[in-house]
């Protein structure tokens, strides 16, 4: 059982590992990777913790915590995400948002990258 405990640890830190830029701009998206983050470290907690209450099956445990733990980290990842945006107009009345102190690194508001 330990082995699996391990394995399902192991997969879930490669998980978080993985996380990027989805776009591939080589920015930093803190949904994508605390979304990651959250599921690595709920697999881990949740394979403990189903192995070790109720009927023993770290795998269910785990994946429950997966779920539980990518969710709550995507929504603390976007609200960073808002935070880190500064928002303005162009001359048409249109919105766009560039990351802080990156104005390189801009977009529209259906989420295109604004050149």
């Amino acid at each position: 059982m330990k082995k699996a405990i391990i394995a399902i640890g192991a997969a879930g830190l490669m998980a978080s590992a993985c996380a990027s830029d989805p776009y591939g701009y080589g920015g930093t998206n803190e949904t994508v990777r605390q979304g990651a983050i959250g599921a690595g470290i709920g697999a881990v907690a949740g394979a403990i913790i189903g192995n070790n209450v109720g009927s023993g099956n770290a795998a269910t445990g785990a994946a429950i915590g997966a779920v539980v733990g990518g969710a709550a980290g995507a929504i603390r990842g976007s609200n960073q995400d808002r935070n880190n945006q500064q928002r303005y107009r162009d001359n048409r009345g249109n919105y766009y948002y560039c990351y802080y102190n990156r104005q390189d690194e801009c977009y529209w508001e259906n989420g295109q990258r604004r050149y």
